[in-house]
């Protein structure tokens, strides 16, 4: 009865803190009911019980042994199989030991955008499999999935309905007028942000922040975000315990605005953290927003909104650093980053199905970075993506190109160093405050896809490889081929990071000063017992990291984790090779 009781008092002031959610997001709209009465209707969607007891405030959900793996539902591809079948036997044979978690890109229906035009929320790409290989992958790890929140494809039955002018989702999508002033609105693409279509209401001007295949929601309608909750408890039956909300920074549009970042956006986050956590405990929210990094960082809102957040200005900036052998802009960059608090973390990751996006470097690099870094990646055989800005000027939005390429050289050109730069990159990754995502085909080594582009004449495509099993393990089993030194040099790495509580997400970190290229930063375990110094020779040349300077405890006995060595008791310096990572610890945790 004790229990009965205290359940019933939490499920009280969740009911309570529904309707104060409700009531923000919905303070300038007027509502077809009232905030009592929604707040009912969602709480009974996500069928959360009266006897819930509200979750435990600050509490990681996640430990040094959370890696994710990033990848389509048919990045590898066999015959006769279901692409998620060949995914489980890829991850069951080569990643048993080293991921532990999944971030399959969108696997449902779809139109355009490999995925992100969803046409049905509620089923699986028949091409990939259904829900039985989904809650089969779910059972052995932990699945992240994509909540495509902002659009929806416009070959969706909802936005069918929306041209007919009745049914379900006829009053899902927010128009505007071209009379409107929207020279505020800002978005990452060049097209025409309003798309005209005929209806059986007449003609209707779609909002489309991506694609004129890419409709917008209008969440001042109750319904969507009903629907919305709908799909959240779908996605938590069948074994999701990860969302990504994909763009969620564009939900909630009002005129005369900017339309990103709105503050009923943040509540919107807040409020569906507040239904998921009270459904399941122990899922969470993983915000995208490729969006300037302070902006990036108000979706952590006071350890109740996102759990964690993308630290979309990583990958722009460590490549800039492995590039031009010069770690400034990286270390400025971390030294000004807030540790995340309990309950809340950083998602790291240095490549994505996306490419690398500039604009979360804005105000971290300067023009002349910027542009050196393009041109770079460019010879390197990268593709650029452009924006639009508020002056009606063309910005690089994001550099497309396979993370295996960008590292093969510098500033200066293609060298021989590619293999270790791009292993000194993961090496820093996985050290870092945080959670590590890693995508498959920096896992595989993958080059850029030049026929994928051709064929598709999207840039994107060119990091978007499919590859076919059985040529796939061909290369894995020739030692000396470098697909399978990268996955063989990985997969070493995360092994010796997933014992380390010093590289719990939420342990201490403190950036070092080393100069300019030695970049390092130290890591203590949250019990204080394990210390671990991250030291890169970010350069093409031999360095010498001088041991006083890391102000190690020489009463302690020291390791280096990565090579299995010990500091010698009286050693002064250590010569470390172009880009080699060390990992000095004062504690080995087998």
């Amino acid at each position: 009865m004790t229990d009965l009781n205290a359940g019933s008092s939490d499920f009280l002031v969740l009911k309570n803190k529904v309707m104060q959610q409700l009531n923000f997001i919905y303070n300038e709209v007027e509502l077809s009911t009232n905030s009592d009465l929604l707040s009912d209707e969602l709480i009974a969607l996500m069928r959360i019980e009266e006897s819930c007891q509200s979750p435990a405030p600050h509490k990681n959900h996640w430990t040094q042994k959370d890696v994710v793996m990033i990848t389509y539902g048919d990045s590898i591809v066999k015959a006769d199989e279901k692409p998620l079948v060949t995914l489980q036997h890829f991850m069951n044979q080569y990643l048993q030991k080293s991921v532990n978690s999944v971030h399959i890109l969108p696997f449902f229906p779809y139109s355009s955008d490999d995925g992100f035009s969803v046409i049905d929320y509620s089923s699986v790409n028949e091409s990939l499999g259904g829900w039985d290989e989904i809650k089969e992958i779910a059972s052995s790890r932990r699945l992240m999935s994509d909540l495509v929140i902002n659009h929806c494809s416009s070959r969706s039955a909802w936005f069918e309905n929306f041209i007919r002018g009745e049914g379900p989702g006829h009053d899902f999508f927010y128009t505007a007028s071209p009379e409107d002033d929207l020279s505020e609105v800002v978005r990452p693409r060049t097209s025409d942000l309003l798309r005209e279509t005929e209806t059986g209401k007449g003609k209707q001007h779609v909002w489309c922040t991506f694609s004129h295949d890419q409709v917008d929601f209008d969440f001042r309608n109750p319904e969507v975000l009903k629907s919305f909750v709908s799909i959240i408890r779908l996605y938590l039956d069948m074994g999701v315990k990860i969302f990504r909300f994909d763009a969620v920074a564009f939900l909630w549009k009002k005129l005369n605005s900017s339309s990103i970042n709105l503050p009923e956006t943040h509540e919107v986050v807040r409020l569906l953290r507040t239904l998921i956590e009270h459904a399941q405990s122990d899922a969470i929210i993983i915000t995208e927003t490729n969006i300037p990094n302070s902006q990036n960082l108000t979706y952590l809102g006071n350890a109740n909104e996102a759990h964690a957040i993308y630290n979309f200005s990583l990958p722009p900036l460590l490549i800039n650093t492995l590039v031009t052998g010069d770690c400034l802009y990286l270390k400025r960059w971390l030294m000004s980053m807030p540790p995340s608090q309990n309950g809340t973390t950083y998602f790291n990751f240095i490549a994505s199905h996306d490419g690398i996006g500039l604009r979360p470097a804005e105000g971290l690099l300067n023009d002349y970075e910027l542009t050196t870094l393009v041109e770079t990646m460019q010879t390197f055989g990268g593709k650029v993506s452009w924006r639009n800005t508020e002056l009606g000027q063309q910005k690089a939005y994001e550099i497309n190109i396979a993370l295996f390429d960008a590292l093969q050289g510098t500033t200066r050109g293609k060298d021989e160093l590619g293999l270790q730069r791009f292993i000194c990159a993961h090496a820093i990754m996985f050290g870092l405050e945080g959670i590590p995502g890693v995508y498959i085909h920096s896992l595989l080594g993958t080059q850029n896809d030049y026929d994928k582009v051709a064929n598709t004449q999207q840039n994107r495509s060119i990091n978007r490889h499919r590859w076919d099993y059985d040529e796939l393990q061909k290369h894995l089993g020739k030692p000396k081929d470098h697909h399978a030194i990268v996955l063989a040099s990985l997969k070493e790495l995360l092994e010796l990071r997933i014992k380390q509580p010093a590289f719990h997400p939420n342990a201490t970190q403190f950036t070092l000063h080393l100069g300019l290229q030695l970049f390092g930063f130290w890591r203590q375990s949250q019990d204080r017992q394990q210390s671990i110094f991250c030291v890169s020779n970010i350069t093409d040349q031999d360095m010498e990291l001088s041991i006083n300077d890391l102000n190690l405890v020489m009463t302690d006995n020291w390791f280096e984790l990565i090579e299995g060595v010990e500091l010698e008791m009286h050693q002064e310096t250590i010569m470390m090779k172009p880009y080699q990572t060390l990992w000095l610890t004062n504690r080995i945790i087998e």
